[in-house]
């Protein structure tokens, strides 16, 4: 793959989908661009979910598919698997010791997934349990990396995984030194990569939990919706 010399990686829903009139203004302003704009998709979907979205939303197939809250790298037209990165996730992933544990929380729901890459559960109105469960795990002395998100979501990764530490492997490996660059998120398990230091932005839809985080020069608060924020974004920072 060429190096990214311009690149918006995204979250999927909520963030790049949602608003479809804003998504066609978007893309259609992103064809006008005398460089190209590389897309790279960060999602909390599995592979083959994101990909169901792609069709149904009809929008490209990005460059670079980051999938499964940041434990799935997929690269090029056929979204092969980053095996590097695979291997790295492999490191010290025990998901059945996790299971255990949370098998002792019935509000706590595990979710059906095509793989244990990571392990994912529902919880619904019962906070007190998301953190004893987040502190017996820590107590375990498991490794993992613990994300609650929209106050109902629970991801459980590999210890060097996430959207941020994914989305960093990518920047390092594909993306030329000087790229224009634009983070896009609306969720908690978003808030790791919008907080890398690159310029960044929080679409106005976002979730509760994205709003406190700290203000800093590379981070923008859209007044817009979805692909809206996005597009604002990108010309308060490029203004191409």
């Amino acid at each position: 793959m060429q190096m990214i010399t311009q690149m918006l990686a995204t979250d999927l829903d909520g963030t790049f989908v949602g608003d479809e009139k804003h998504l066609k203004e978007l893309l259609t302003y992103y064809e006008g661009l005398e460089k190209k704009v590389t897309l790279v998709y960060v999602t909390g979907r599995h592979r083959q979910s994101a990909i169901e979205l792609m069709k149904e939303a009809n929008i490209p197939v990005p460059s670079i598919l980051i999938s499964d809250v940041g434990t799935g790298i997929y690269i090029g037209k056929d979204l092969k698997p980053d095996e590097q990165w695979n291997l790295l996730m492999k490191k010290n992933w025990n998901p059945e010791a996790i299971k255990k544990i949370a098998s002792n929380y019935p509000t706590i729901v595990q979710q059906k997934l095509p793989n244990e890459s990571r392990i994912s559960y529902t919880v619904q109105e019962d906070e007190a349990s998301v953190k004893k469960f987040k502190q017996e795990l820590l107590e375990a002395n498991i490794s993992h990396k613990f994300i609650f998100s929209s106050g109902r979501d629970i991801d459980i990764l590999p210890e060097n995984s996430g959207k941020g530490s994914a989305l960093t492997y990518v920047i390092e490996k594909y993306v030329d030194d000087n790229a224009s660059i634009l983070i896009a998120g609306d969720s908690g398990n978003d808030e790791e990569m919008i907080s890398l230091g690159y310029p960044s932005v929080i679409v106005a839809n976002a979730q509760p939990e994205l709003m406190d985080i700290q203000d800093h020069p590379q981070l923008f608060r859209a007044t817009k919706n979805c692909a809206g924020g996005i597009h604002e974004a990108w010309l308060h920072f490029y203004n191409n």
